[in-house]
Order: structure tokens, then sequence, then C-alpha cells
């Protein structure tokens, strides 16, 4: 048993997420935890809502709120909408935490002490109307070295180089067009340039381990191409305070948002710890280096997690070419066992827009359609190594044909036939080759699907899944359960709804990760009791340091059942089953492609 942490993407809380969003951090990295767990692992899985940085502050003027409370709004919004699509985070938490602003702060004083943030002075682009910084991200201009049109401030996805606002050619704000003007300022910067060698050599042996998207390790070693310092404070009065004299009281210098949102990883394993009662506990999966590390989110986010997390690891351990000691609050941190990023989701062949209408909120389709079809989509047809264009008419014929007409019609008909002849599941008599085979087939899924999954290749786990369902169907198919109607034929007639039973109860497992709503569904059909696998829970909680409420995602998983086909027991009754997935109309297409237009 490995101990294992399941890094999830801190979604930003200006307002609600998009099923884009939730296609690249959320269900993957649930899928992950919840296999891994199944599999005998203690993983810790953790998050929680982004809320520093400027577009927090320019949603709040446009509202006539504070940062604070458009915080507290999407913070709760977005807590409720994953617990909905049932993420079972051991811990959803906040940036915005005493906890989290301590252990951001230490991560910085430490790599202060070893030489690694340096003060420099740059030219930071100001809003010509507001006054305040604008971050990197929140600036386009046409590239200097590809002459891609769309380059970020802070890198270029076109070509991967990183990228300082100064450099770009016409730069404009992303949030209202403005052409930026560039003012001198002093802040700390990351010292890459002495830490390279040290992220060279780290990224050299996650190469080697094989275990990397090609795509993901081939961005990542190519950040190292043109390594320079990078600011880690900022000129803007919503952050958290730089804990240096002189720098801590300036109401106008904060802590870069991007510097704390990765250290919630470690800040929300810190408060988990504490809510828990065993406030060190988080150290089992930090500085043990046997323990496995896993960082799920899009591949705009590979910077961040490739490169500017593993040089604050680094550099808090004192491991670049300056030395230096571990922070003795922390001691030596593992760096990322696996950057598992996804490719872009688009939706009817164009970038999601919140701005533009052209969007779908998860909560509206958990409202419209449940989470199971939403789950489905992301894991068979989503981003996971390529981008991946959103359709309602893919949508509903998935839902349709697949889920329904495949997966929840065998589950309807074995249980169905099961309650009309026997009522209870049967014993079996002699099994013959096409019973074994069939049941030899989907025991063998448990080896198969796991080890994709725990590969990350969601993709083609969830479609074992339903060729083994295809599987059972043919054999409903060739074996005619319901021509079988003499006495002289019952005996069979039971063994082969008992093989159906099991077959089913052992799909309803194999398919938990993917769609544990359901599988907790299928199981009660099958004559269990509570559910399959546990679900998370929305916990009203107060700060530990200060006492604020805020809502939380926690929940109990000690009652996750094991990776394995478990024996079906005759006797256990059946009754008439209810449909276990939503039969769509085929008219949601238009009705939902009428409503996007509307909405834009």
């Amino acid at each position: 048993m490995s101990k294992v942490l399941s890094a999830v993407a801190w979604p930003y809380a200006n307002g609600p997420r998009h099923i884009g969003h939730v296609a690249g951090f959320g269900v993957p990295s649930d899928v992950f935890s919840r296999y891994m767990r199944m599999a005998g692992h203690d993983v810790l899985m953790v998050s929680g809502t982004d809320e520093h940085g400027t577009p927090i502050l320019v949603q709040a003027d446009k509202e006539g709120v504070t940062a604070r409370e458009l915080a507290d709004r999407f913070n709760r919004v977005i807590a409720e909408d994953l617990v909905g699509l049932g993420l079972a985070y051991d811990l959803f938490t906040r940036t915005t935490t005493g906890n989290h602003y301590a252990v951001a702060q230490e991560l910085f004083r430490g790599n202060y002490a070893n030489g690694y943030m340096i003060e420099q002075t740059q030219l930071v682009a100001i809003s010509p109307s507001t006054g305040r910084t604008l971050p990197d991200r929140y600036i386009e201009g046409t590239c200097p070295i590809c002459g891609y049109g769309e380059a970020r401030g802070d890198q270029c996805d076109n070509c991967g180089n990183q990228m300082d606002p100064v450099d770009l050619i016409n730069p404009r704000s992303k949030i209202d067009g403005e052409t930026p003007r560039f003012e001198e300022t002093s802040h700390f910067f990351l010292d890459l340039p002495a830490l390279a060698e040290a992220l060279g050599e780290w990224l050299d042996g996650r190469e080697a381990s094989g275990t990397w998207r090609p795509n993901v390790i081939k961005f990542s070693k190519n950040l190292l191409d043109d390594v320079r310092p990078r600011p880690m404070t900022r000129d803007i009065d919503w952050g958290i305070p730089v804990p240096l004299p002189g720098w801590e009281d300036n109401p106008s210098k904060k802590l870069y948002v991007w510097f704390d949102a990765v250290i919630g990883y470690l800040s929300a394993s810190i408060e988990w710890a504490r809510r828990t009662g065993d406030p060190e506990r988080w150290r089992e999966w930090w500085n043990d280096p046997a323990a496995l590390s896993y960082y799920f989110q899009g591949k705009d986010n590979i910077t961040f997690h490739a490169q500017i997390w593993p040089a604050e690891l680094l550099g808090y351990a004192g491991r670049g070419a300056r030395g230096g000691e571990p922070g003795t609050a922390y001691g030596v941190l593992n760096l990322p066992t696996e950057v598992v990023a996804s490719e872009f989701m688009t939706m009817e062949g164009k970038q999601f827009s919140t701005s533009r209408g052209h969007v779908i909120y998860v909560r509206d389709v958990l409202e419209r359609y449940g989470p199971d079809p939403l789950r489905y989509f992301i894991c068979a047809a989503g981003p996971e190594s390529q981008d991946a264009d959103f359709t309602w008419a893919e949508f509903i014929q998935r839902n349709n044909s697949e889920l329904v007409a495949g997966w929840g019609n065998l589950v309807n008909r074995t249980a169905s036939m099961i309650h009309k002849r026997f009522g209870e599941i049967p014993a079996a008599g002699p099994l013959e080759p096409i019973d074994e085979e069939l049941l030899s087939a989907i025991r063998g899924g448990f080896d198969t699907v796991g080890a994709l999954i725990e590969r990350q290749r969601f993709k083609a786990g969830i479609g074992e899944v339903m060729r083994l369902v295809g599987l059972a169907n043919a054999y409903v198919s060739a074996t005619e359960p319901f021509k079988l109607k003499g006495d002289d034929q019952r005996e069979r007639l039971g063994t082969v709804l008992h093989v159906l039973a099991q077959a089913v109860v052992d799909l309803a497992t194999l398919s938990a990760p993917f769609l544990p709503h359901g599988a907790n569904r299928i199981h009660r059909i099958m004559g269990g009791e509570g559910d399959l696998v546990p679900m998370p829970e929305l916990r009203e909680v107060a700060d530990l340091d200060d006492g604020r409420a805020y809502p939380v995602i926690m929940g109990d998983y000690s009652s996750t059942p094991r990776w394995a086909s478990r024996p079906v027991v005759p006797g256990t009754s059946i009754g008439p089953p209810t449909p276990v997935f939503t039969k769509f109309d085929p008219s949601v297409v238009d009705e939902e492609i009428a409503r996007m237009r509307a909405d834009g």
C-alpha cells in the first residue's frame, strides 16, 4: 500500500465553473483517486478555491461588492457543484484561510533564507483606468518569437516560451482591451536560473520513468530552455502579505496569486490533518520519499506545476545552486511524481467564453441531466491527451445509446428476470463454457481497467468497462434466459441468471470510479444496502485560526470497497428495478443550442 497524494487544480473563485474546467481537473482526478482507494492505497485528495489576484478585484468592482464577499459567494457555489458531481475530496478548502496564509508565508521565508527569493525591479503592466497592476496572464499580444497573435504575458502557448508582458507586441488587457502602461517597481523574484539544474535533474528522472504524458514532459523540459527569474510578489491590495520587515505592512505589496495557489496543495494537507485531530499526519504524504503525488490540471497550468511549484519546493529544501538548509517547519518536501495535464475542451467547435455566453456551467448540467451523463462524456470523450469538442448531439447520443441502452439495459434486464422468475439471486448449477468465458472476462477486467486508470488512461479504462458490458449483453442474447421456462430448464435458468447477477455486480464495481452515482444505484438494485462507494459531503466549518465560517468538502471513505470481484450471495432479494440512467429526448439538442444562442 502506498501513500498517494491526489493534488487537484484549484478553481478560481471569480465565478461558477463550466464543464471545460471539470473536464481538466475534476473528473479525471476523482476517477484516479477513487480507484487508488479501491486498490488499497492511502489517498489524500486535496484542493480548494483560489481566491486572490486581480480578476477577483475586477469582478467584485463590477458587482459592487468586496473581494472577500465575491470569494465567499463563489467558494460556496463551486463547492456545491463539485459535491454534486461526486468529487471525493478529503478536503476541499480555500486560499483565504489563516492556515493557508501561514503556510504560504513559511514557503516564502524558506526560499528567501536560502537565497532563492531575490529583490529586483521590473516593469509591470498597469491598467490606465484603474491604476491596478494587471496580472501577466491577463495581458495578451503578439509573441515576439513566433508571431502568435494571442500569446499571454507569462508564456506563449504556441511556441512554449516564457514571456514578460513588456515583451509582447501590441499588448492589451484581456479584462477591458486597454493598452497597459508599464511602470518600474521593486519585487521579489524566484531565482529559477539558480534552480534550473535541480529542476532539469528532476525532470530527467521523471522522463526516464516513462509515466508522464509525452506532451507534458516535452513542454516541461522545453521550459528550461529560457529560464529567468519569475516575480513572486505583486502590486495589489488583495492577497497574502509579504512576510519580511518593510514589506509585510505595505498594503499594496502582496504575494503573487500563483505563488500562493500552488502552495495550497501543502496547506490543504496541513489543514486536513489539523481538522482530523492528528496535526502532523500530513507529513506521511509530504516528507516520506516513498509517497506518490499526482497533480491534475489543464495544460495551460503545466508551467506552474512542472516548474514554479517544484522550484519553490527545491528552494525551500536548499537544493539549488545556492545551497541552503531545509525549512525547519516542514523539512524536505516531496516533488511531484507526475503532472497529469489534460488538453482543452471546446464547446460546439468554439472556445468556452463566459463573457460571450458560449458556456455551460456545471450546475446547469447537473440540474438538467444529473452527474452520470457528464462524468461519462468526460471519461469517454474528454480532452485526456488531445483537444476535445463537447457537442450536445454527442452528449445525448452517448448517454442514450451507451449508458442507457447498453449498461442500464443490462442491469434492468438482469434484475427484472431475477425478480420475476425467482425473487432472489438463484444458486448456480453446473457452469457451461459460455458462462465461464463471461465470468473470466469480467474478472480479468479488474487487472486491465485498474492498470489503465493507474496510468491515467481514463478513456481506455471506461472503454474496456463498456466492452465488458457488451459481452454481458451478448451473453443474454446467446443464452436467451427469457426462453427457459420449463421445470426441466429451471436449473439452467438459475445458472444463467446467477452468472448475469455476478456480471452486473462486478461491472458495477469496475464502473464505480467513473460513475459512482450509477454504481450506488446498481448496488441497491442488486440487493445491496446503502452505498457501494462513499460520497463526499459539504460541511460547514470555522476557520481554524480566525473562526470565520465557510464550507468545505470532506468525506469518510473508510468503507470504500476493494477493487476485486465480490461473489454474489444466493438468496439475496431482488425487487422490481427502477431505471439506472435516464434517456433524453433528442429534441434536447436543439433546445440547448437555442438556449446557448439566447445567452450569447
